[in-house]
């Protein structure tokens, strides 16, 4: 069983017992969030698509912890210039885990 939901304004597909890392959440860790925005659901039973979200069916899931992704390393350079500038950027994260569908 699986669903295709809505977090943040991106799309993830998610599973039960399943770990992920989605954009920061305003949500204290260890507490739980429901998101409502579920626009695919594929169980035993068949399939279920949207148009544009499905009604009556939400997603659930536990906060584990807040942290900040890798560093992503910007580079700018103009040959023949002497123009060059190094930037760094680290992404928040929230870790969810998914405790039921449906």
């Amino acid at each position: 069983m699986f669903a295709v939901v809505d977090i943040a304004g991106q799309q993830f597909k998610v599973s039960e017992n399943e770990s992920y890392y989605v954009p920061r959440l305003d949500a204290e860790p260890s507490s739980e969030v429901t998101f409502d925005s579920v626009l695919l659901l594929s169980n035993e039973k068949g399939t279920k698509i949207g148009a544009p979200v499905i009604s009556g069916i939400s997603v659930k899931a536990k906060v584990l912890e807040h942290l900040k992704d890798d560093k992503v390393l910007v580079f700018k350079k103009k040959r023949r210039k002497d123009y060059k500038v190094k930037n760094g950027h680290r992404q928040h994260l929230t870790k969810i885990e998914i405790t039921k569908i449906g």
